[in-house]
């Protein structure tokens, strides 16, 4: 899940890492409010959910009240990049001595965390990272040891500081990377973190990406996630209304399974066989009638869709049930496209009987389960 700038700021604040004063706006009238009690000259910020913000003309600034009107004016209820803006960061511009990079992220290839870190940050620090890869300071974090404050000081040095400066800096990089593991980041960065003209350390700006896989550790997230359908398409949001996982391929066979694991190896299956999967959906365990429900409407809004395959696990899982509730789906839908179920576990003798009795195909295998779809979906036209 995405934070907007204001957010991401908000977390590294209550972390103590320093921020430029700042007022969120709605209006162009509450922009010019804001500019005239900060009293000094501001950005003006798009707030939207994309990167590369700056190049795309996100920020503008303002000497006056009333130039901060006019910046707002020109951005809100426009397109940035794709992205609508609805409000703006209203604040104090900073003197910059120096621009930096610093942030954290996830190295699945070595299954731990990695802070990024740069003495050039800014709009370019994308080129700096393909002209001057020398330039980018990376450092694997050992999952055992944490990160300690030698490593921050480490960075801190290699961005050329030392003596108090560098403890300076070593400080607000460590506070960064707290945050970021409390808030179980898959990305936390500052571009740029500055150092201004008096000699202080700001994250001028501030960018948080949160997993969504522990979105139930941060509940105000969860719910500004579904409240504001943010960062999801419709399936998505309606996916994860319902307690389902949905994401969108590009093939035509639907597949549903209880477990992720289950899915993805459905998913294997089904290409193995020489078809293409329509989606990632993943009921979870103890799935209900109405979540079978749910999933299959998602899985059929996509209009690709030719072939149904379920792919279920039993243990608190009730075949029986799930077998009721692929019935009720078809009925309520008043789809006729083939389904093929592969049914194991609790209940699933009654879970066949179900199902052989509307005329669908069961199987044990899921091998001969995924040949049977692929089949089916070959035979479409």
């Amino acid at each position: 899940m995405k934070l907007y700038e204001h957010e991401a700021k908000s977390i590294f604040s209550s972390y103590g890492v320093p921020i430029p004063k700042h007022v969120l706006a709605t209006t162009k009238e509450q922009a010019r409010q804001a500019a005239a009690e900060l009293a000094v000259p501001v950005a003006v910020k798009a707030q939207v959910l994309v990167a590369g913000r700056g190049k795309a003309g996100g920020i503008l600034f303002a000497d006056t009240a009333e130039e901060a009107e006019k910046a707002a004016k020109l951005l809100l209820k426009t397109q940035l990049k794709g992205a609508p803006v609805e409000a703006v960061l209203v604040e104090e511009k900073i003197s910059i001595k120096r621009e930096m990079y610093f942030g954290v992220t996830v190295d699945r290839l070595n299954r731990c965390y990695v802070t990024i870190a740069s003495d050039v940050g800014g709009v370019d620090i994308e080129e700096v990272a393909q002209k001057q890869p020398s330039k980018i300071y990376r450092h694997p974090i050992d999952t055992r040891l944490g990160f300690r404050s030698f490593n921050a000081t480490q960075i801190a040095k290699q961005m050329g500081y030392r003596g108090e400066k560098m403890l300076e800096l070593a400080e607000v990089i460590k506070k960064i990377f707290t945050a970021a593991m409390d808030y179980d980041a898959e990305l936390a960065e500052s571009n740029p973190l500055v150092e201004t003209s008096d000699g202080k350390f700001v994250a001028v700006d501030a960018r948080l990406v949160l997993d969504d896989n522990a979105l139930f550790r941060h509940v105000e997230f969860r719910q500004k996630r579904l409240e504001e359908q943010r960062d999801l398409t419709l399936e998505e949001f309606e996916a994860a209304k319902n307690g389902l996982d949905y994401v969108k391929l590009g093939g035509d066979i639907g597949v549903a399974g209880n477990g992720a694991g289950l899915v993805m190896a459905t998913m294997d299956m089904i290409n193995l066989y020489g078809g293409k999967p329509a989606n990632f959906l993943d009921m979870g365990g103890g799935a209900p009638p109405q979540r079978i429900k749910a999933a299959l409407r998602i899985i059929l809004s996509n209009p690709k869709v030719q072939v149904l395959f379920v792919n279920i696990l039993g243990g608190i899982t009730l075949c029986d049930e799930v077998a009721r509730g692929i019935i009720q789906a078809r009925k309520q839908l008043e789809t006729s496209k083939p389904t093929v179920v592969r049914l194991v576990g609790t209940n699933e003798e009654e879970g066949k009987r179900i199902l052989a009795d509307a005329g669908m195909p069961v199987f044990d295998s899921m091998e001969q389960a995924a040949q049977k779809a692929v089949e089916f979906a070959k035979q479409e036209p």
